[in-house]
């Protein structure tokens, strides 16, 4: 077995882009194991937009992630070594590991791990689309845009590990889907295999004028409810297509994740259309875990909700595919393989 971990740390705090430079990789030694202690070898680790928000010490709804700390995030693998009763050598587990190959996890704090079946569910999805992603689709769609049959449905980063899910689920309950994605083979994807009815692609269409006619084209009969991963000039084109009394799920703004200021160009729409608009933090609604969870995995595990990865090959590849992520490089969940 393995003495030795290798960890990223996050070595200085963005000016602006996250470079390579703001991290750290270091090898560190791994500790005996005390009673109540799991040992956890990491196969996977997630990569979300949501840590770029946490590089940095601006005020948000989660503590920044400390200075020459492990970096935090969402990790899939197995325990190699248990000295608590609940957990077996060769069980499938996921929680919080971080940027690292092994992570030590006291077995009776709860919440921190959970084992995981993958007879028909793969590992690597209950880091995508039977995971937070998943959920976060979920919640932001069933219990904020709250979907009715015939509704039309808009998606921004809809190739993505969030934005692929919702779009699916929306069809499942009767909707017309329109996602917006960056490149025509993100929009083929997303049309052709994910089942989408049409797909904006937002790199072909750099000013408002022509946004708007695109958007117009593919969502006739005005947008009832948005799923907005994005903000900026793709909010402000779908606020101008919004039937009254819209649903908007904010779930992300990675157009600003750099710090550039993200203003609306025009805020009154929401008071004109009555548009209800709700961040969130899946987080925060753990209560509606089980019930995603359920229909996530029985979506899965019966192909009828489809997903891509985008996986590099090594620890040492985790910052540039992170970086690449905030980019839109990658395409589908984006996942580092560990070991």
């Amino acid at each position: 077995m393995a003495t030795t971990n290798k960890q990223w740390l996050l070595a200085s705090r963005p000016a602006g882009e996250a470079t390579a430079a703001n991290f750290r990789l270091v090898e560190t030694a791994l500790p005996a194991l005390q009673d109540g202690q799991v040992l956890v070898r990491h196969h996977f680790l997630s990569l979300d937009p949501y840590m770029r928000g946490r590089m940095s010490d601006a005020k948000s709804y989660a503590q920044p992630q400390p200075l020459d700390a492990v970096m935090g995030g969402g990790t899939a693998g197995e325990v190699v070594e248990s000295r608590h009763p609940k957990y077996a050598a060769g069980d499938k587990v996921v929680g919080m590991g971080g940027w690292q190959q092994y992570s030590v996890v006291d077995g009776n704090q709860m919440g921190m791990m959970r084992k995981v079946d993958t007879t028909h569910v793969p590992l690597s999805a209950y880091l995508g689309a039977v995971g937070m992603p998943g959920v976060t689709a979920w919640y932001g769609l069933v219990k904020l845009c709250m979907p009715k049959a015939g509704e039309t449905i808009v998606v921004s980063a809809a190739s993505g590990a969030v934005g692929s899910a919702v779009g699916q689920l929306a069809k499942l309950r009767g909707c017309r889907v329109v996602g917006i994605a960056g490149g025509a083979d993100k929009c083929r994807y997303v049309v052709d295999e994910l089942g989408f009815d049409a797909c904006v692609d937002y790199k072909a269409h750099r000013d408002a004028k022509s946004l708007d006619a695109a958007l117009a084209e593919a969502a006739p009969k005005g947008i009832d409810g948005n799923f907005e991963n994005v903000g900026g000039v793709i909010l402000d084109a779908i606020l101008r297509r919004m039937n009254p009394f819209g649903r908007i799920a904010l779930c992300g703004m990675i157009s600003g994740y750099d710090g550039a200021p993200i203003p609306l160009s025009d805020p009154s729409l929401i008071l004109k259309m009555r548009l209800r608009v709700e961040g969130f933090i899946v987080s925060e609604h753990m209560e509606v875990w089980p019930e995603a969870l359920t229909e996530l995995g029985t979506l899965v595990a019966t192909g009828k909700l489809k997903y891509r990865e985008s996986i590099a090959p090594r620890i040492e590849d985790a910052p540039e595919a992170f970086i690449g992520l905030l980019k839109g490089k990658n395409f589908g969940k984006q996942l580092v393989k560990l070991n």
